[in-house]
């Protein structure tokens, strides 16, 4: 579950008065349902997430139900191994520590998860740091701070210096918290950063489809066409913003696209293609993608090779879109997208 996914949970939750039980995977080793960092949120009468469902989610969620409006947190540990996977019908074989964690919906957490939901809607970057200090019996203690780079932090710790080198190398994965142990204080660092962009050029078929998955898949969608008949709210509901443009000429007018924008070319013809293919290769967007057959696609490459792009810069484009799966229908061609998306975001 992404951060602002489980975030918007708690803070939902905090403002509701209800109290709330969190599971985090810790730490996993060999091959497991879901890495560290995965939560599930569990209220009384509603969950959001999973951290892999099967044996290790049912007792997790027993443990859940027991701690419910007590605060406190506690360790459990799930070995995989081939005998009690066999017995429970589960074949991972890996080993999991799962943080459960209850929370009260007192003023310092609501606060606290009121500051992040603002630190991600504002769409700030920074650190959230999370430690675990155990106290034997699989109990332990559980403290937060907002680390921000270009302000004071926010929380009940004082980070220590080795976990602030971490922060300040800069080579922390979004997608990917480091756990460090500083003697009997285990620290999850996270980043904090605003959710990678999908630019969908064109608003036919295949993107009223693929703006269900990119926001399935935890991207902000953006949905761009000069046909308000076509990008409008009634066809794109799950969209983050629909653009209307006067010309695909001015497609990225008033954009900001960095290394975490995807650009996906669906529009309604190959020269239009071209037009929105051109303006995203002077971009820095970490994917490129342009829909149709290679014969189109050849076509459209030779004609910018005239206008002086090289061959490098075509080489950044995934064209035909999508992982070859087949497709065929639009509903299929999206999914093609999206695990290709999903793909090139991991692969860092």
């Amino acid at each position: 579950m992404f951060m602002k996914t489980w975030v918007k949970a708690i803070d939902s939750m905090m403002n509701e008065g209800e109290s709330l039980v969190v599971a985090l995977v810790l730490n996993q080793e060999g091959s497991t349902p879901r890495g560290c960092g995965t939560r599930m949120v569990l209220g009384r009468d509603a969950i959001s997430g999973t951290i892999g469902g099967g044996w290790i989610e049912a007792c997790t969620m027993q443990t859940a139900r027991d701690m419910m409006g007590k605060p406190g947190a506690m360790i459990r540990s799930f070995d995989l191994t081939s005998t009690i996977s066999d017995g429970m019908d589960m074949i991972c074989g890996g080993h999991m520590d799962i943080l459960i964690e209850s929370l009260v919906p007192d003023l310092d957490n609501r606060q606290f998860f009121s500051d992040l939901t603002d630190m991600l809607n504002q769409r700030r970057e920074g650190y959230l740091i999370t430690e675990i200090q155990e106290s034997g019996n699989g109990s332990c203690s559980v403290r937060r701070t907002i680390h921000r780079p270009e302000d004071a932090d926010t929380g009940s710790i004082s980070i220590p210096e080795p976990v602030r080198a971490i922060m300040e190398a800069g080579t922390l994965n979004p997608n990917l918290p480091v756990v460090t142990r500083l003697g009997q204080n285990c620290f999850l660092i996270e980043s904090i950063a605003p959710d990678e962009t999908v630019y969908l050029f064109g608003a036919g078929h295949v993107s009223r489809e693929a703006a269900v998955l990119s926001k399935m898949i935890g991207f902000e969608t953006v949905v761009l066409d000069d046909r308000p008949e076509f990008a409008n709210r009634e066809r794109f509901p799950e969209a983050d913003e629909i653009r209307i443009l006067s010309s695909f000429d001015c497609a990225l007018d008033g954009l900001v696209i960095d290394g975490k924008g995807y650009i996906v070319i669906l529009t309604r013809g190959h020269l239009h293609d071209k037009t929105v293919l051109g303006l995203a290769l002077r971009t820095p967007a970490r994917y490129i993608g342009m829909i149709g057959s290679r014969k189109k696609r050849d076509a459209i490459y030779r004609a910018l090779e005239g206008e002086g792009f090289s061959g490098d810069d075509l080489a950044r484009v995934h064209s035909p879109i999508g992982l070859s799966i087949g497709a065929q229908t639009p509903a299929e061609i999206a999914v093609s997208i999206a695990a290709e998306l999903i793909r090139v975001r991991r692969d860092r």
